[in-house]
């Protein structure tokens, strides 16, 4: 595997808190600046390794527990070829933010955090602190991979510079996956028994369909126990899966801030389409099409229904992983569908970009050496690598000139995600890479396949829309958000499953409406609107 500097062509263990806090930063010289650096001259700008004296940092992520760290082949290897280590501070993925916390409030710092998560008021807050460093200077001068994405793609350098005009963190980037959410599916088999071959287009038409399940027994069983469309409840969130496909059949393109064609940003809760959206669904409530524990049941709750071949239609990453079984390509993935409200269905589709995935600390000793490290896993080569780990253990080229490879046999019969875990740290977790289809090619299934067309035909060729995209608010606006948000989202979510349950009557729309604008919802567009427009400029 060789450097590279090459521009992209895209393609649109857990421990203790003590341990944690313990021992996070390596000891360094500070220059005149008071910033901790290796000599430059000590950074080679090119190719490996990228120091010539090996030198030890400490890397605070998170993990899922499936391997130690230190024992991961593609962090070895790495070692090897940069004269770079690492001393791994994990914390489990579940409890990784409040160790991220308290890692912050003691002063005690990693060198660079991986995978972290840092949401854009960490950034600001830190970064402004001065505990993370901006890190624009070093990108121009040693991350000749990640400035070539930035170049090609503009949005990229918007999303992740700050305010203050500096950037505190490098991006997870996924250009190739364009769900915005997982999708809504299918059941084939009830297709199949109601002798259906056309999707639905619009909403009287999915009604129609949703009525047809609930009246003609397609499960054959002699029983009324089909459940036409069902979902789940969280502590945050009501049958968001449901809204993410539908709001867009009323105009509405996102569940909380979308920004229209002409550049004017809307809060999704006091939207007419909004309401009209409440008003389907409390239809389909009424009449029993929508499962009446959808404001209750969990997600496990909801797959026994499933199991049990009752449920029509249903969100999951794929159908198979909800239905039980194999992957199949009988269960259709759900197109949007469009009211007499709007001209064309809609929907949002995936930003690509996740910020906050990777950052340096001001006691970093090697700030320089850790741009050149993770500016790497922005290329092709190294992107590859910590994805799919080494060639020859999980995958082999077929044809490396085109890129072309195949798995290899998984060992003592695992399956293939888990013995990936044990060779890379990029599982589960929002690792500081790029994700190109290049990296997959060759090794997708027929299934894989697919499921791409599907969402070239469902979602990319049926109104996709830009997503509102990834952007900073002040470190006043951002508190401002906050306090607002900790009232009005409690406020939408129970509303929203009182006017969809008939609890509340949506003729009580107005006095919602002017309780929302009390508790500062106009606010919220505002200081919206004022961010979209930096970044729209910038």
């Amino acid at each position: 595997m060789k450097m590279t500097s090459k521009p992209w062509k895209l393609v649109l263990t857990g421990m203790t808190v003590l341990s944690l806090l313990a021992g996070c930063s390596s000891a360094s010289e500070t220059n005149s600046t008071g910033t901790k650096s290796t000599e430059a001259a000590a950074v080679n700008k090119e190719g490996f390794p990228i120091m010539n004296e090996p030198i030890t940092l400490t890397m605070m992520a998170p993990d899922v527990g499936v391997q130690n760290w230190k024992d991961m082949v593609v962090l070895k290897q790495m070692e090897e070829k940069t004269g770079i280590s690492f001393r791994y501070l994990n914390a489990p993925k579940d409890s990784f933010d409040t160790k991220k916390n308290l890692v912050f409030a003691s002063g005690d710092y990693p060198d660079v955090f991986y995978a972290a998560g840092l949401t854009a008021a960490e950034q600001m807050n830190y970064g402004e602190q001065g505990i993370l460093i901006p890190l624009e200077e070093l990108i121009d001068e040693y991350a000749p991979n990640f400035k070539a994405m930035m170049d090609e793609i503009p949005e990229i350098r918007k999303s992740i510079t700050a305010p203050d005009g500096h950037i505190y963190s490098l991006p997870a980037i996924d250009l190739s996956q364009h769900w915005y959410r997982n999708p809504m599916w299918y059941n084939g088999d009830f297709m199949e028994a109601l002798n259906i071959d056309k999707l639905p287009e619009t909403t009287e038409e999915l009604y129609t369909f949703l009525k047809r399940v609930k009246e003609e027994d397609p499960n054959g069983n002699g029983v009324a126990d089909e459940i036409p469309i069902s979902s789940v409840s969280t502590a945050t969130t009501n049958a968001r899966d449901i809204r993410t496909w539908l709001l867009g059949a009323f105009g509405v393109y996102e569940d909380e801030i979308y920004v229209d064609d002409e550049d004017v940003v809307h809060y999704t809760p006091i939207e007419e389409g909004f309401r009209e959206y409440l008003v389907y669904m409390n239809r389909l409530w009424k009449e029993d099409l929508l499962d009446h524990e959808s404001y209750s049941q969990t997600a496990e709750q909801k797959k026994a229904k499933a199991q049990n071949n009752q449920v029509a239609l249903f969100s999951d990453w794929h159908a198979y992983m909800t239905k039980g079984g194999e992957p199949s390509t009988k269960d259709p993935m759900f197109a949007p569908v469009k009211s007499d409200l709007v001209d064309k269905p809609a929907i949002a589709k995936n930003r690509g970009i996740t910020t906050g995935a990777f950052a340096i600390s001001v006691t970093n000793p090697a700030p320089e050496a850790s741009m050149r490290w993770v500016d790497y896993l922005y290329s092709y080569e190294g992107s590859l690598f910590f994805n799919k780990g080494p060639e020859g253990m999980l995958w082999e080229y077929t044809d490396e000139a085109n890129r072309v490879k195949r798995y290899l046999p998984v060992p003592d019969g695992m399956e293939m995600e888990d013995y990936r875990a044990t060779l890379t740290p990029n599982y589960g977790i929002p690792a500081p890479t790029i994700n190109t289809d290049d990296i997959n090619k060759g090794l997708k299934t027929d299934f894989d396949l697919w499921v791409e067309k599907e969402t070239k035909e469902k979602l990319l060729d049926r109104g996709a829309r830009p997503p509102f995209p990834a952007l900073f608010l002040t470190v006043e606006e951002q508190t401002e958000i906050n306090s607002l948000n900790s009232d009005l989202s409690t406020y939408v979510q129970q509303m929203e499953a009182k006017f969809v349950t008939g609890a509340e009557p949506l003729s009580n729309w107005d006095n919602y409406l002017n309780t929302m604008k009390k508790m500062g919802a106009d606010r919220v567009v505002e200081i919206y609107q004022g961010a979209y427009d930096r970044w729209k400029s910038s």
